[in-house]
């Protein structure tokens, strides 16, 4: 899948009015947590989007650009096209590293541009966090779970993946198959209760 390259482009594309209700793939944006080059968690989202055949996975891989949070300022256009991206996806992933016992700060920042705003609200989320083994990153991931539902979104899942740094291409292709599956597996089910509660009230 192709990533984003420019806020205007993303933001038409996934916010622009339609005129008649079409079928489209579920989008999902996909946050690399680490401003890394290398890192485990971005490559682990971006192999997620090129095994993706069904779902739209756009990867935001930008922490870096964003200015640090205050919240008597808009923010500038990287903050404007954060904010469309989360609104205009059916659902966010996120993939962070742990540091230190919690998530990155550049990650925090850029979870705090959209304190107010209100794009997370009501917004289905699955975090991970690629490790070299399963046991570790449950700080960083908590740390996000809390931020996040502070903001109103719905954690579906939240779950480690082993992946060693300087791991092979294979591998990550294989493990990211398996997280892939692991979060549509929760946006499915979540989607097919959020139908069944609605069922009633369309009669």
């Amino acid at each position: 899948m192709a990533w984003f390259n420019s806020a205007a482009s993303a933001c038409r594309e996934w916010n622009s009015p339609r005129a008649e209700r079409v079928e489209r793939a579920m989008r999902v944006l996909a946050i690399a947590g680490s401003v890394a080059r290398n890192s485990s968690n971005s490559r682990l989202l971006h192999a997620m989007a090129a095994a993706s055949d069904s779902v739209d996975v756009q990867v935001w891989q930008a922490l870096d650009r964003l200015p640090y949070f205050r919240p008597d300022a808009e923010g500038d256009s990287e903050v404007t096209w954060l904010r469309q991206a989360v609104s205009g996806a059916d659902a966010v992933c996120i993939a962070t590293p742990e540091y230190a016992g919690g998530m990155p700060g550049a990650l925090k920042n850029a979870l705090d541009w959209l304190v107010g705003s209100g794009e997370l609200y009501g917004k289905r989320i699955v975090v991970m966090s690629a490790a070299p083994s399963e046991q570790r990153g449950g700080n960083a991931r908590r740390w996000v779970r809390e931020v996040v539902q502070m903001q109103g979104a719905e954690v579906l899942d939240s779950f480690t993946v082993a992946l060693p740094p300087g791991a092979s291409d294979p591998l990550v292709g294989a493990v990211a198959e398996t997280a892939l599956a692991r979060s549509l597996g929760a946006l499915v089910v979540t989607g097919e209760a959020h139908l069944a509660q609605a069922a009633p009230h369309a009669k």
